[in-house]
């Protein structure tokens, strides 16, 4: 590879894996490329076994490779890597982490330390490093640079959990309570970070192990993903773009004061639509999302059970509305995603509770009258659980395979409320 561009170390990053590289550091790399904006990052390693000697081995230069369909045309873009200046491994030297407070060029902090990272410990004590939790050692690196009297982050966690800004900050400012820190640092905690909310949506495929790429050179950190890419942040777009100028670019950034509709419209058509359609595919012998949308049965009952039973539940504009779903019906036909519906399958009652379930309640609630396609992927669901192999907790499994039908609906440890007045309309598949 090429030598790498020296550029200002702007944004510390928690994480070295797949997804934020191939989403947060492709995306300062855009930055970089438009001109309009002059940053690396400096990855911080959030476990003691982690993947920043790889990267450092190749002076944290890697390609990455996005592959899906471009208005139907399969489609495949390369980009190089050059926005991680280094890494540093607290579990090496925990000074030189903590140093990274000593520089005012840092404006950013961003983070991918799975959904289970953003946690509070209480016997995570302050003398003992390097600290077991994300916020913890977040914590002490904020504290030295309020200690150091200079200015506050913007703070984009990346974790996808609901309110990641709001609750990686209630984690930080538990430590600072739980540790005796003065009561100046939780004020300057509150008055000069920002810690957004925000919401990712992008499929990272990480390293293509059983693919060969002709490079011209050796790539031990080679990544890849689909094309699709969004990013909504909750915060003050003034703030945001004049730290990190995406409204410079093209990126699928949207930056607004409320993220929630966003995270809906995700939920309910993407997640929606695949929990919709999976017991049906496992039923019928499908075994790929992508056959799905190949197999012409499949794919019209979707189609319907999205665009005529979802999105009439939903408020945001119906043109952007059927814009997304469009993209959705797009990425789930990508030639380079083996994407298993076996695998969506996992604890699909509760993510039809979560992702279905309320787009037939509200469609009930505006129009008067049972979306009929949704409720026949509830019948599918219960069906598959009595007759199919499910992959759930022991006790759902059990209820869902041994209990009437009726006795389903009405358990309201199963749905949170009593559906059974869907009763009559899900026995008629029952034949």
């Amino acid at each position: 590879m090429s030598a790498k561009i020296q550029r200002p170390e702007t944004v510390i990053q928690f994480g070295e894996g797949g997804f934020l590289r191939g989403f947060v550091d492709w995306m300062l790399q855009i930055l970089n490329n438009s001109g309009e904006f002059s940053g690396s990052a400096v990855v911080v390693q959030p476990i003691q076994n982690g993947m920043c000697r790889i990267l450092e081995e190749q002076d944290c230069i890697y390609t990455h490779v996005m592959r899906g369909l471009k208005d139907g045309v399969p489609t495949v873009d390369t980009c190089k890597i050059d926005s991680i200046s280094r890494c540093v491994n607290p579990y090496d030297d925990y000074e030189a982490f903590l140093s990274l407070a000593d520089n005012p060029s840092f404006k950013v902090i961003v983070s991918n330390t799975t959904e289970a990272g953003i946690v509070y410990n209480e016997n995570d004590k302050p003398d003992v490093y390097p600290h077991v939790t994300f916020p913890a050692k977040l914590t002490a690196l904020l504290y030295r640079r309020f200690k150091n009297n200079l200015n506050g982050f913007l703070i984009l966690p990346c974790e996808l959990i609901d309110k990641n800004g709001q609750t990686l900050k209630n984690c930080v400012l538990s430590y600072a309570k739980l540790w005796n820190l003065e009561p100046e640092f939780a004020e300057w905690i509150n008055t000069q970070n920002a810690f957004c909310n925000t919401f990712v949506d992008r499929i990272v495929t990480g390293y293509p192990k059983n693919e060969t790429f002709d490079l011209g050179y050796t790539d031990n950190m080679l990544n890849t993903s689909e094309i699709f890419h969004l990013w909504v942040i909750e915060g003050d777009s003034d703030a945001v773009n004049s730290v990190l100028p995406f409204n410079k670019t093209n990126l699928n950034v949207l930056i607004t004061n409320n993220l929630e509709k966003y995270r809906t419209r995700k939920v309910r058509i993407l997640n929606g639509a695949h929990t919709s359609m999976i017991p049906y595919a496992l039923l019928s012998g499908v075994k790929t999302v992508r056959e799905c949308m190949e197999n012409k049965t499949i794919s019209r009952f979707l189609h319907t059970c999205v665009y005529d039973e979802i999105i009439p539940t939903l408020d945001l504009e119906r043109e952007e509305l059927l814009e997304y779903a469009d993209c959705v019906f797009e990425r789930f036909k990508n030639p380079y995603i083996e994407h298993m519906c076996s695998s969506i399958a996992l604890n699909s009652v509760s993510k039809f509770k979560v992702r279905v379930l309320p787009s037939i309640l509200e469609y009930v609630k505006r129009f008067n009258k049972i979306p009929e396609n949704l409720v026949f992927s509830l019948y599918c669901l219960i069906k598959f659980y009595k007759t199919g192999e499910p992959n759930d907790m022991p006790e759902i499994v059990d209820i869902m395979k041994n209990s009437s039908i009726k006795d389903i609906l009405s358990d309201t440890k199963l749905w949170d409320t009593d559906i059974s007045f869907l009763y009559t309309e899900v026995i008629k598949y029952d034949n």
